[in-house]
């Protein structure tokens, strides 16, 4: 299998999580209700396209044909991961024992030379002398190293011998299962290029049967199969024209209204990042096990957007009352004494988001003078991250208020009510 050195860009990053939500925002409120997309089609057939998930989208089941494709080629890179492993263990082994017997080899074939000699100089040596004496221990030193080195020698030449053909099976079982994952794979993409082709067909076809099965569903409807047709044909047109309607509940008017709006927008557009996340981390598991390719920037960069999401998306969490908190006697009070409650705790509201506020704001001066980049090898600027801390803030004070003033208006009319 072909390895992925893929390093997302610093641009496309940014690019991504600016555009995808406001792409995603757009096609959730021009998608027809409770039909197939043909754009949501493609991006599955992109993204998940390997497990065929673009078919399973559209309840078609020779989706399933493409999971055992998929599960052949992890099992295929196991494999191939263990027969590389059994690869390198074995290629040590006979690069070891090649770089002992080079280095042996040369001592040994000359060591009947300098045995020679040393029997010349002791038979020269006078008898008793110190001269033969030591003589006699540089020959007997010499014939053991000899013996040894000899002997180490013949055994690493037989564990060269017994190491090759390990070796080579070794080799041979890596490229098996390296070509098992590839054709394996090209299979799945040639199986996706056509899917790409057929797919408009497809969504409209899953479209017509949706709309046929609605229509069989119905209380009146019409028992002749033209009556059907005919039937399906109308709620697939009303498909196409429904528009569906943001869930705006929380929202209010005038100026607090507007403020809600700001808390919702941003708390709806940072929400599409934890979709950039599966498909990251889908990247991530697709380079890893069928590529052998694990990336360096696919866990910080979602590690670091979700920490920007998890600010931003506060204020609209304060919006639709969606904080953590013990609501066991705040729940049952009338709205008058909520209103009171909340207008005294909003105190330690304000401490806390002014808190924030001031700290994210020393933070982000302090990277953006220095331009701090994080210490991996993607070296991304921390600066828009700290100063997503800023811009948390600022929504969480401004939704703080408009809480603030609808509590206000709460207790002035329940007053002049009473």
């Amino acid at each position: 299998m072909p390895s992925i050195n893929f390093i997302l860009p610093h641009w496309l990053y940014w690019g991504t999580l600016i555009v995808f939500p406001l792409f995603a925002m757009f096609m959730a409120r021009r998608s027809t209700s409770g039909s197939y997309s043909l754009p949501i089609g493609y991006m599955i057939l992109v993204t998940g396209g390997l497990l065929g998930l673009h078919r399973l989208y559209l309840r078609n089941f020779w989706g399933l044909l493409f999971i055992p494709i998929f599960f052949v080629i992890l099992f295929a890179n196991a494999q191939g991961r263990d027969a590389r492993e059994i690869h390198s263990q074995a290629a040590n082994v006979v690069s070891s024992a090649e770089r002992v017997i080079a280095r042996l080899e040369p001592q040994v074939d000359g060591a009947d030379a300098r045995i020679a000699k040393l029997q010349a100089d002791l038979a020269e040596a006078e008898e008793g002398s110190l001269a033969q004496i030591r003589a006699e221990r540089t020959l007997e030193k010499a014939q053991t190293t000899l013996e040894t080195e000899a002997a180490r020698l013949e055994e690493k030449r037989a564990e060269l011998e017994e190491a090759r053909p390990a070796l080579e099976a070794a080799m041979q079982g890596r490229t098996f299962w390296s070509d098992v994952a590839f054709y394996a794979f090209l299979l799945i993409c040639a199986l996706v290029v056509l899917d790409a082709v057929l797919l408009p067909g497809m969504v409209r076809k899953a479209r017509q049967r949706l709309a046929r099965e609605e229509a069989e569903a119905q209380p009146d409807a019409p028992e002749s199969l033209a009556g059907i047709e005919d039937a399906a044909a109308n709620r697939l047109e009303e498909y196409e024209h429904e528009v569906p309607k943001g869930d705006l509940a929380h929202v209010g008017t005038g100026w607090t209204g507007a403020i809600d709006r700001l808390s919702f927008y941003a708390g709806e557009f940072v929400a599409y990042w934890a979709v950039i996340a599966v498909f990251a981390y889908y990247f991530e598991v697709v380079a890893r096990y069928v590529f052998n390719s694990p990336s360096i920037w696919v866990h910080e960069g979602m590690y670091l957007m979700f920490g920007m999401q998890y600010l931003i998306a506060g204020a609209y969490a304060a919006l639709t009352d969606a904080h953590v908190k013990v609501d066991v006697f705040y729940a049952a009070w009338s709205p008058l004494r909520k209103a009171v409650v909340d207008l005294f705790t909003s105190i330690f509201f304000f401490i806390f988001a002014g808190t924030l506020l001031a700290t994210g704001w020393i933070f982000a001066m302090d990277a953006t003078r220095v331009h701090e980049v994080s210490f991996s090898e993607w070296t991304i600027a921390y600066w828009p991250f700290k100063w997503a801390i800023v811009v948390g803030a600022v929504l969480l004070i401004l939704q703080g208020i408009a809480k603030l003033a609808r509590d206000i208006v709460a207790i002035r009319q329940s007053l002049q009510g009473a």
